[in-house]
């Protein structure tokens, strides 16, 4: 089967009716009604996804811009919509978490995987402010399971609830359950106490370096990819071919200039559209970058994020953005200029800011002040070291890590 037919046949399962009911039902949300104007499109003529993606690709930015515009959430929420939490991301972004069961989809990776209610699943995003922690305890208890809401840090007092509680999943970046591992043994903790036996892990890649180690002390590990305004997108499954696509959600691969699906393995930019009538999230550009390919049984498969398309550079599985970065850093009158520079040591990112004193400027406190700035503004710790003089051109985020 050619991916063309793989993709006619992707559609045909329920997204083409799926997407017009999309339309028909969201006609009136406001947001979405002026962007359907704005491309002349009418909600009835809107028949097919092929319909639906003359439809100009919605940036992330232009979501801030729009919010901004109408706050909080950019006149795309349907009147009496059950908004249940309200979320941050960098930008910054809100994102509402809708009223039902798993709203974000990811119990159906966890369901795939074996999670149910015999699972006690410790949790390691973050719970502060951005959606991610919400997002896998919600999938998690969509299939039964019990969840240590771990959130991020507290290396010491996880791997004593690993021990102690028998816990039996993991949810995280894969360069924190490498940590997680390290710590267990450093602690001494008898080796029949460790039971993690399955592990979801996402946000950051996973080389096959990391994957040969993590699969040494968990049987069953599996990447899935999503983002925080979408939910779960795609996932392994375990045959060892690339992502299957999530239900509840169309997926695109498009021409990053001109928003046209692309229908072979050229690469282009993740599009997505949520399939809610109470938040019509319609042809969203996540500047994630892909590309298809062909399953085993020759179903449509995701290649997994191949690379962004705009300046945003994931750090220690959250965005840093050159914008947000130069928001912050401005608002310290004895910088003189700055960059910060992201790594990889051992499987886990590094973040290093680079400072240029101005003259006079005692460098002790500025580290100091720079240290806090940018925990509180940024959402990272990252080192901060004075320097004379920065390299001409490189710009404010600097990705010097090595994927290999």
């Amino acid at each position: 089967m050619s991916i063309d037919a793989a993709l006619d046949a992707y559609l045909r399962d329920g997204l083409e009716d799926a997407v017009v009911d999309l339309v028909r039902q969201a006609a009136e949300v406001p947001g979405f009604a002026a962007r359907l104007k704005a491309a002349g499109m009418e909600p009835t003529a809107v028949r097919s996804v092929a319909d639906l993606s003359a439809l100009p690709v919605l940036p992330k930015d232009q979501v801030i811009g729009l919010q901004r515009e109408q706050p909080p959430f950019g006149g795309v929420l349907a009147e009496g919509a059950e908004v249940v939490r309200v979320f941050q991301s960098p930008g910054p972004l809100y994102e509402p978490q809708l009223a039902g069961a798993d709203s974000w989809r990811w119990g159906q990776v966890l369901a795939d995987m074996g999670v149910g209610p015999g699972d006690t699943v410790l949790n390691c995003f973050g719970y502060h402010l951005s959606p991610a922690g919400a997002m896998m305890e919600e999938g998690a208890r969509a299939v039964g399971a019990r969840v240590l809401p771990g959130g991020i840090g507290n290396l010491d007092l996880q791997v004593q609830a690993i021990a102690d509680l028998g816990l039996t999943a993991y949810v995280g970046l894969p360069s924190y359950l490498k940590s997680l591992i390290e710590r267990f043994h450093e602690a001494g903790h008898p080796a029949q106490s460790w039971r993690l036996e399955r592990a979801m892990v996402t946000a950051e890649p996973m080389p096959d370096t990391l994957r040969v180690l993590l699969s040494e002390h968990v049987g069953t590990v599996r990447m899935a990819y999503g983002t925080g305004e979408t939910g779960l997108l795609a996932y392994e499954n375990g045959d060892g071919a690339a992502m299957v696509l999530a239900d509840g959600v169309l997926v695109q691969v498009c021409d990053i200039a001109s928003g046209e699906p692309i229908t072979d393995d050229t690469e282009g930019e993740v599009v997505v559209t949520v399939l809610r009538p109470d938040y019509p999230l319609a042809r969203f550009g996540t500047g994630d970058v892909s590309g298809w390919t062909l399953g085993p049984d020759g179903s449509l498969r995701l290649r997994g994020v191949l690379g962004r398309t705009g300046s945003a550079v994931k750090v220690k599985g959250m965005f840093l953005h050159p914008a947000q970065v130069t928001s912050v850093m401005d608002t310290l009158p004895q910088v003189a200029d700055y960059r910060f520079v992201i790594g990889r040591v051992d499987h886990r990112d590094t973040l290093r800011c680079e400072v240029v004193a101005e003259p006079g400027a005692d460098l002790d406190a500025l580290v100091a002040a720079v240290g806090e700035r940018v925990r509180e503004g940024l959402r990272f710790r990252a080192d901060v070291v004075p320097v004379e003089t920065l390299t001409e051109g490189d710009g404010p985020l600097v990705d010097t890590r090595d994927w290999s």
